[in-house]
C-alpha cells in the first residue's frame, strides 16, 4: 500500500514538473537573464570569483533584442507551418520565404548578441506559441486566412518597433542591425498584403 502511495506521489509530482515546464516562456526568462546581467558592475563577485561577465548594452536595447529573437524565431516556426497545412501556392512561397529570410536575419542577431553578451530566448514565448496552437488546429482555407492576417498584424507591429530601434537604439550595432532589417520586413509586409488581396 505504501510502494503504490510513492508511486502515485512520484507520478504526481512528474505531471506537476511536466506542466511547470511547458509554460515555460523562453523570452521572459531571457529578459531577466539580461536584467541580472544589467546589475552586474563587474565580472567578479565580493568573494573575488569570476563570475557571468555584465551585460554590455542598455536593458531597452537587450529588451528589443530579445523581441526581435523572439519574433524571428515565431516566423520560422509559422513558416514552416504554412508549408506543411497551406494548399495555397501563394501562401506556401510566403512561409518559405519567412523560413529563408529570418532564419538568415536570426543568426545575425545570434552573433551580435553573442558579441553583446545579451541572452536570448531559445525557444518561442508563451503568445507565439499559443499562436502556433491555434493555427494547427485550422486547416484548408481558415489557415490560410488566419495565418495570412496573422502575419500582416506581426510585420506591421515589427516593423514599428525595429523603427524605433533603428532611431533609438544606444548600441550602434543593434541600431544597424535594425536599420538593415527593416527594408525585408517592410517587402515581407508588401508580399503578405498582395497575398492577402488576391485571397478575397
Amino acid at each position: 500500500m505504501r510502494t503504490q502511495s510513492y508511486i502515485l506521489a512520484f507520478a504526481l509530482g512528474a505531471l506537476s514538473l511536466g506542466a511547470c515546464q511547458s509554460h515555460k516562456d523562453s523570452k521572459g526568462e531571457a529578459d531577466s537573464a539580461n536584467q541580472v546581467k544589467d546589475t552586474m558592475r563587474s565580472g567578479v563577485s565580493d568573494s573575488g570569483k569570476a563570475v557571468t561577465p555584465p551585460i554590455k548594452v542598455e536593458e531597452s536595447d537587450a529588451k528589443f533584442a530579445v523581441e526581435a529573437a523572439n519574433g524571428g524565431m515565431a516566423e520560422v516556426v509559422l513558416g514552416k507551418l504554412a508549408l506543411e497545412k497551406s494548399n495555397n501556392s501563394k501562401v506556401k512561397d510566403f512561409g518559405n520565404m519567412m523560413v529563408t529570410d529570418h532564419s538568415k536575419v536570426n543568426d545575425e542577431l545570434k552573433a551580435l548578441a553573442k558579441k553583446l553578451n545579451i541572452t536570448l530566448p531559445d525557444s518561442i514565448g508563451s503568445d507565439e506559441s499559443k499562436t502556433r496552437d491555434d493555427l494547427a488546429k485550422k486547416s484548408g482555407a481558415d489557415f490560410d486566412k488566419a495565418y495570412v492576417q496573422d502575419m500582416v498584424d506581426d510585420h506591421k507591429k515589427d516593423i514599428k518597433a525595429f523603427e524605433d530601434a533603428a532611431k533609438n537604439c544606444k548600441d550602434s550595432d543593434l541600431k544597424a542591425f535594425a536599420a538593415k532589417t527593416l527594408p525585408t520586413l517592410r517587402m515581407h509586409l508588401e508580399a503578405i498584403d498582395k497575398v492577402k488581396r488576391h485571397m478575397k
